[in-house]
């Protein structure tokens, strides 16, 4: 059997497996009726897959963020839930979420083997029933990769004004970005905003003195010359590491300050960072940036 999740009925039928084996050490089963070899990733798109064989005999499709990753959109946080679309009954299990509604032909694309919702219509399901951080974190990955401008969910609730959530897509529309390259970046620039800071640049290119370009960075406040990376555990790489030494040193020699911060920096340690953030922006360009007060109960508001 290949790496991919398949229906234990249909191996069986076909006389690819013994029910004994089936039930043996070398296959796990997933979902009722659904089995992964059990040196399979156990990853968030390969249980989303296994779950698409629940529903696809009976017209469902991969949502939410099931659909995002398949989408290439991969911003789920840890421990969701995969989900599914259907139109009929269909009972929700332990790590998995059903959404129920009609399943309109034109909100579907085909991604990978599974029938997905579109890149749009996963956002406008995701943002009308997240939290306001994570909603934008899920609007501009999909944005990114799926070619459409945040604005656009504004259209489709003109179409359905009374869709539940809805009224909250101005905020989200306006946070959101679809250049930022990581759901940490989205969730420091929402922070910063929020919080009060001036809306940061995003993916900012940064040339030499003879206009040769010298990096692009997550964030950056030009005014005062001060980048802000986001360092994911690629980063912690000797080489990387090392890349990103000399990267940083090339800036200085520019008059650039480079701030690096970590997943405790994005998250549990916000606060702190925020105010790191203050300090640094009204030492550097004190005319610009040196009456930030930070709002304390928007960064602790997700």
């Amino acid at each position: 059997m290949s790496a991919t999740p398949f229906r234990g009925t249909e191996a069986l039928a076909q006389g690819v497996l013994t029910r004994a084996r089936l039930r043996g050490p070398r296959y796990r089963r997933v979902f009722p009726d659904v089995y992964l070899p059990v040196a399979a990733p156990d990853d968030f798109a390969t249980r989303s897959r296994a779950a698409y064989l629940l529903v696809a005999e009976r017209g469902g499709v991969l949502a939410g963020y099931s659909a995002a990753v398949l989408l290439g959109a991969d911003c789920a946080p840890l421990g969701a839930p995969v989900e599914v679309l259907v139109t009929g009954d269909a009972r929700a299990r332990p790590g998995l979420r059903v959404q129920r509604g009609p399943v309109v032909e034109d909100d579907v694309t085909a991604v990978g083997g599974c029938r997905v919702t579109t890149a749009i219509r996963t956002a406008w399901d995701l943002a009308r029933r997240l939290r306001l951080v994570e909603a934008v974190v899920a609007v501009d990955a999909l944005a990114r990769h799926g070619g459409f401008a945040p604005s656009e969910l504004l259209g489709r609730r003109a179409q359905q004004p009374r869709a539940r959530g809805c009224r909250r897509l101005d905020e989200v529309v306006r946070l959101a970005d679809p250049r930022a390259e990581s759901p940490p970046e989205t969730r420091l620039r929402v922070a910063l905003v929020r919080a009060g800071f001036p809306r940061p640049s995003v993916q900012h290119e940064i040339a030499d003195e003879f206009g040769f370009p010298l990096a692009r960075v997550d964030l950056a406040y030009l005014d005062a010359r001060l980048a802000i990376e986001y360092d994911g555990a690629v980063h912690f790489d000797s080489y990387r590491a090392e890349r990103d030494r000399r990267r940083d040193a090339d800036l200085a020699g520019q008059g650039w300050e480079t701030v690096r911060l970590t997943r405790y920096d994005v998250g549990e340690g916000r606060l702190q960072t925020l105010v790191l953030l203050s300090r640094l922006l009204a030492l550097r360009a004190p005319h610009r940036y040196g009456g930030i007060e930070i709002d304390r109960r928007a960064v602790c508001d997700d």
